[in-house]
């Protein structure tokens, strides 16, 4: 119950007022179904089919004046004030389900937005320990079942309060067979607190094989060129033959539950009833008039007693989504990025490198609970204006480095400095705003190419675009495309190829003029044509900005001002690429016939 809490309290502070209006709303139309339900007496007693209707009921006296007027009239003025009741009874319904749908609609986009902004807040850390396709499903899935069944929880409240007010007109009516109806009713209430227990179960299971199917089917369309070449389609399909049959069980035992539950309540309500009825007439000896509205009170509140059962079941169903949408925003609270911007436009001005960046005695593991640092005593000087060139075995603690100067990580021991400063969190946000990064897996989305430029840098011109791609060594290509930089490239740029897609997010990074451009293994899997354009690419970037490259392909590198060698989370070597090809250390047999070929 406390993840209900956590968002009821969040619908409150979003809704405020107009959530207190709709339930006293609610409030008002259960006193005028009551009030319609009281009119059954006089109505019956005027067209004759109950002698005495007033006897032993205490709001009779005040409708005496009906037998004393004509029974044409009468009639006429009891059935116009049922219709004047029913008629702002279902005005009201309607103003509040129109109201509801708003608020509704409010507090999904509300917390969608809040849980979204939550995700971008936090740190690097927390996405390297996180299955995205987890996080998808707790932005659809688990927000759609925390939303619905924080309104389902309004209406369970809604509901026993209307349920309260018909129970207070029946005990004002006679509380002794209003007494023993509601023992009863409670009864059998605790007896099927097992359908709620069970529901929650069957809820845990619906979140469970809501993340395998978005996550499954996620890898197949990411994997569908190795599915292909391998011939795994038939493993697949079967995966979701499993996958289906689960859900069809999990689907039959949640609908068989319900069904046990109604027809539990059924029953339960027909021997009650008739418990009721013979009680009434026999141990209680209440008059015909009690009997029959206090029959009709319950006849009419039975239904809501099984729509409040209902509605707990469903809310005991979606308790295992709020628990997870809650413990995704407490984790995205925890790990909050301190390098955070709510506005890209917020006049922050990029960083401008004169002499140097440098990391100093840095130390770095990505978990306190990790014995080992992955980065151990770097201290790492990189000229501003020249190419400093990381390289490494795979597992070294390359990526790692890339990740501090990008300010994902903070280190934690030691320190990032720019011409001599230390930074902190303001000049860490202007070290981002003076990067350029191309990843070794280009990002690309389904757009044009100029939409994909563009996204670092909305207004630039026709032209600037060009010379970024004159750059990149890409523009005779996007030239001879029909649409030019108008041509859609597909879902990651699959409708270029992978030499085309680095250059495309080489001209994106040099579009935004950045200080510091870090290629993060951007050519290993690039053929050596491609590899030599970028190369091209570099070398009439040196001196216009610093660059850093990390490559396993030391041609790539042989023209760096500076050669840093890594090994586990140390560096072991620095120094010219001539110099440390020719010296017996790692770089050396790193390099093996690689160099043999290059020189």
């Amino acid at each position: 119950m406390n993840h209900i809490w956590y968002f009821a309290g969040k619908l409150n502070r979003y809704a405020g007022k107009k959530l207190y209006f709709n339930m006293m709303g609610m409030l008002i139309i259960g006193l005028l179904d009551g009030a319609a339900v009281l009119l059954l007496l006089p109505l019956l007693g005027i067209i004759g089919m109950v002698s005495a209707p007033g006897a032993g009921l205490p709001f009779m006296d005040k409708l005496a004046f009906l037998q004393e007027l004509p029974t044409a009239q009468s009639l006429a003025l009891v059935l116009l004030f049922f219709v004047g009741l029913t008629v702002l009874q279902s005005l009201l319904q309607r103003s509040l389900t129109l109201r509801e749908v708003t608020l509704h609609t409010g507090f999904i986009n509300q917390l969608r937005l809040e849980t979204y902004r939550m995700l971008l807040q936090a740190n690097w850390s927390f996405f390297i320990t996180k299955r995205k396709s987890d996080l998808v499903n707790a932005l659809t899935g688990e927000l759609g079942r925390v939303t619905g069944g924080a309104f389902l929880f309004l209406q369970v409240l809604a509901s026993i309060l209307f349920t309260m007010i018909q129970i207070g007109l029946a005990f004002w009516l006679s509380w002794q067979l209003s007494l023993f109806v509601l023992v009863c009713g409670l009864v059998i209430g605790l007896l099927s607190r097992r359908f709620i227990v069970k529901s929650k179960q069957l809820g845990a299971v619906s979140v469970d094989l809501a993340k395998h199917y978005l996550a499954g089917i996620s890898d197949h369309f990411h994997g569908m060129k190795d599915i292909k070449s391998h011939l795994l389609e038939g493993s697949r399909y079967r995966w979701l033959q499993d996958w289906s049959a689960k859900i069809e069980a999990e689907r039959y035992e949640y609908t068989r539950l319900r069904s046990n539950s109604q027809l539990f309540y059924k029953v339960g309500s027909a021997v009650l009833i008739a418990v009721f009825v013979f009680t009434g007439a026999g141990l209680f000896q209440a008059q015909a008039p009690q009997m029959l509205l206090i029959t009709v009170l319950f006849a009419r509140l039975w239904p809501r007693f099984t729509g409040i059962q209902s509605q707990l079941e469903q809310l005991a169903s979606a308790l295992p989504g709020f628990k997870v949408l809650e413990e995704l925003q407490r984790e995205c609270l925890a790990e909050r990025d301190e390098v955070y911007v709510e506005n890209e436009e917020d006049g922050i001005k990029p960083l401008h490198l004169s002499r140097d960046l440098e990391l100093r005695n840095v130390w770095y593991r990505y978990s306190k609970t990790q014995p080992d640092y992955t980065l151990k005593h770097i201290s790492l000087h990189i000229p501003a204006g020249g190419m400093t060139a990381i390289v490494g075995k795979s597992g070294a603690g390359k990526s790692t480095i890339v990740d501090l100067l990008l300010g994902l990580i903070q280190p934690e021991k030691g320190e990032i400095a720019a011409d001599g400063k230390v930074l902190g969190r303001s000049d860490m946000l202007k070290l981002r705003r003076a990067i350029g990064y191309v990843p070794q897996e280009a990002f690309l989305y389904h757009g044009s190419i100029r939409d994909n430029l563009m996204m670092l840098c909305p207004d630039a011109s026709e032209e600037q675009l060009w010379e970024a791609m004159e750059f990149a060594a890409v523009a005779d290509f996007v030239r001879m495309l029909p649409h030019g930089l108008d041509t859609l490239i597909g879902d990651r740029g699959v409708m270029v190829s992978g030499g085309e897609r680095q250059r495309l997010v080489l001209a994106r990074a040099i579009l935004r003029k950045p200080a510091l451009l870090i290629l993060d293994e951007a050519t290993s899997a690039l053929d050596s044509v491609n590899e030599s354009l970028i190369q091209s690419a570099l070398e009439r970037l040196k001196g216009a900005m610093t660059i850093v490259v990390i490559a396993h392909r030391y041609t790539t590198i042989r023209n760096a001002d500076q050669v840093v060698v890594v090994d586990e989370g140390r560096i072991v070597e620095s120094g010219p690429f001539e110099r440390l090809c020719k010296e017996e250390g790692m770089f050396s047999a790193l390099l093996g016939r690689q160099e043999q070929v290059a020189l």
